[in-house]
C-alpha cells in the first residue's frame, strides 16, 4: 500500500516553557513510620539517581514482571555482591519467579557457598593494615573480613563435588547445578545459598569466564590430577542464546557490568549476526553500575550504544510469577534453536 509523503513529515515543533515544566511536581514529602518500600520510592525518590532508580523499579514491576508480557528475565552479577550478604536479595527474586536465569562472575558463586557451609564472614574496617591481616590469616574484601581457612575449606568442598561429575566437557550451568545439589545435601544452611536454591528451583546459572575464580582454579587442579572434566564456554553461549531465542520477550537486570553483562547482551548478535535468526534485540534493560560511559568500557556503556549492535530494541512490587525452571528445559530450547538455524542455513553465507 502506497503512503503519501506527508505521512512522514518531520516534526518541527519546538518545546515551549509549558512542555519543559510538564513533569510531576517535586514535593518535600515527609518520611513516616511504617512506610513500605514502594511508598518510599514513589514519594521520596524524585530527582538525581534516586529518580532513575524510581524509573527502573517501575519498569521492572509494570513491564518486565507483568504476566501478560511474558518476559524471560535474566540477571547478571559482577562485583563482590554475595560476600556482602546481597545473596539474600537474589534469593527473594529467584523464589518469587522474578528472575529466570543468572550470569555471574565465578567469585560471586564461590563466596555464596560459604554461607551454605556455615562459614562466617564479618563486618570489618577498610582502613586496616593488610600486611598484618595477611600475617594473621585474615582475608579482606574492602570492609568484609574472614579467615583464610574459609577459602581452604571451600576449595576442599568444591574438589570433593567435582568427583561426582563426568570426565568430559560440561556447561557451567551443569557445574553450578551439581554444586547446588551437593550444597542441598551436605550444606548446614543451604537456604542461604543462591547456588543451592537455584538447583532446587531449576534455575540455570552461568559464568562467562569460568577460569577466573576459585571454582575454575579447582577445576584446573582437577585436570592436573588426570581428570578430563572441562568447562565448555561454547555450550554456555548456545544455552543462553537458546533461552533468549525461545522467550516471548527478553529483559535483563545488570548489576555492575563486566563480562557477565556482555555475555547476556551478546545473545542477540549471536542470533542475528552469527546464526541468521532475526529476534530484534532485547526488550528491557536495567543497569545499576558505578561506571561511566566516557571511559569506553563495557561496564559503563549505555543502552543506546547497545542498540547499534542489535542487542537492545530501540523502543522499549508485583505478585510472584510461576518459575520457568529453565535448567530442566535446556535440551528442548537448544533443539528449537538448532531447528531455526538449520531451516534458514541454505540462504545464509
Amino acid at each position: 500500500m502506497a503512503h503519501d509523503h506527508h505521512d512522514k513529515m518531520p516534526d518541527h515543533h519546538q518545546p515551549a516553557q509549558s512542555d519543559y515544566l510538564s513533569g510531576p511536581q517535586i514535593l518535600p514529602r515527609r518520611v513516616h513510620p511504617n512506610m513500605t518500600v514502594a511508598e518510599l520510592i514513589d514519594q521520596q525518590y524524585q530527582a538525581y539517581n534516586a529518580a532513575r532508580l524510581n524509573e527502573a523499579a517501575r519498569l521492572y514491576v509494570e513491564q518486565m514482571l507483568a504476566p501478560e508480557n511474558d518476559v524471560t528475565v535474566g540477571l547478571t552479577m559482577a562485583g563482590a555482591l554475595t560476600p556482602a550478604g546481597l545473596g539474600g536479595c537474589i534469593l527473594t527474586l529467584m523464589e518469587y519467579g522474578f528472575v529466570d536465569f543468572i550470569i555471574s562472575t565465578g567469585a560471586n558463586l564461590y563466596h555464596d557457598m560459604h554461607y551454605a557451609l556455615a562459614m562466617t564472614l564479618h563486618r570489618g574496617d577498610f582502613r586496616l593494615d593488610d600486611t598484618r591481616l595477611q600475617e594473621e590469616g585474615v582475608i579482606r574484601i574492602y570492609d568484609i573480613l574472614f579467615s583464610d581457612q574459609v577459602l581452604l575449606d571451600t576449595d576442599a568442598f568444591v574438589r570433593e563435588c567435582l568427583k561426582g561429575l563426568p570426565n568430559r566437557p560440561i556447561s557451567t550451568s551443569e557445574l553450578h547445578h551439581h554444586l547446588g545439589t551437593q550444597l542441598l545435601k551436605a550444606g548446614v544452611k543451604p537456604e542461604y545459598s543462591v547456588l543451592a536454591q537455584a538447583a532446587a528451583w531449576n534455575l540455570p546459572i552461568y559464568t562467562s569466564s569460568p577460569g577466573d575464580s576459585s571454582i575454575g582454579m579447582n577445576v584446573a587442579r582437577n585436570a592436573l590430577d588426570g581428570s578430563s572434566l572441562t568447562l565448555d564456554p561454547l555450550a554456555d553461549v548456545n544455552e543462553t542464546t537458546a533461552i533468549v531465542h525461545h522467550a516471548t520477550r527478553n529483559g535483563v537486570i545488570i548489576l555492575g557490568g563486566g563480562s557477565p553483562k556482555n555475555f547476556y547482551l551478546q545473545t542477540q548478535p549471536q542470533l542475528w549476526e552469527v546464526l541468521g535468526i532475526q529476534k530484534g534485540g532485547h526488550d528491557y534493560f536495567i543497569q545499576i553500575t558505578a561506571d561511566a560511559p566516557h571511559w569506553g568500557g563495557l561496564s559503563g556503556a549505555t543502552p543506546s550504544e547497545a542498540i547499534s549492535w542489535g542487542k537492545i530494541k530501540p523502543d522499549q512490587l508485583a505478585e510472584p510469577r510461576p518459575r520457568k525452571e529453565l535448567f530442566a528445559q535446556r535440551e528442548k530450547l537448544l533443539q528449537e534453536m538448532r531447528e531455526a538455524y538449520m531451516s534458514g542455513k541454505e540462504a545464509r553465507p
